[in-house]
C-alpha cells in the first residue's frame, strides 16, 4: 500500500499536502480500493469555507457513497475539474491526478493534529 512520507492523513481517509498556507486534499490509495471503481464526483463550490471534519463533497463508486472530509479549516480555492469527466482518476493516481480541492488554511495548528505517513500506516 502506497502511503507517500510527504503527505499528512486523516482517520477518515484523506491525504493533504501542505505547501506554506495551500493543502491539496484527496483521498488514499487504500480509500480508493475500499471504495472500488470511482464513477462520480461531487465537488464543492471555489469560494466555500471548509471546516475541519465536514464533508465537504461526495465520492460515487459502483458499489458506495462516501462523503469527502475535509482534513483541515479554510476557503477552497480550487477544485479539480477534471475529475467531472473522468472520476477514475482517483482510483489511477490518488496521490496525483486524482487529488480532490485545494484548501487556503485558515489555522495552521490544525496540521499539528494530521497524522504522519507511520501513523496513518498502523491505521490501516
Amino acid at each position: 500500500m502506497n502511503v507517500p512520507a510527504k503527505l499528512k492523513y486523516t482517520n477518515d481517509h484523506e491525504w493533504a499536502l501542505i505547501e506554506a498556507d495551500i493543502a491539496t486534499v484527496g483521498i488514499t490509495e487504500f480509500a480508493a480500493g475500499e471504495l472500488g471503481d470511482v464513477v462520480y464526483v461531487e465537488l464543492p463550490e471555489v469560494g466555500k469555507q471548509a471546516v475541519k471534519g465536514d464533508s465537504i463533497g461526495t465520492i460515487e463508486a459502483v458499489k458506495t457513497v462516501a462523503d469527502i472530509y475535509s482534513p483541515l479549516s479554510g476557503e477552497i480555492i480550487e477544485v479539480n475539474e477534471s475529475l467531472s469527466d473522468s472520476a477514475e482518476l482517483i482510483n489511477q493516481d490518488p496521490y496525483g491526478e486524482g487529488w480532490i480541492v485545494k484548501i487556503k488554511i485558515s489555522d495552521q495548528s490544525e496540521i499539528d493534529k494530521l497524522l504522519s505517513a507511520d501513523d496513518y500506516q498502523k491505521l490501516i
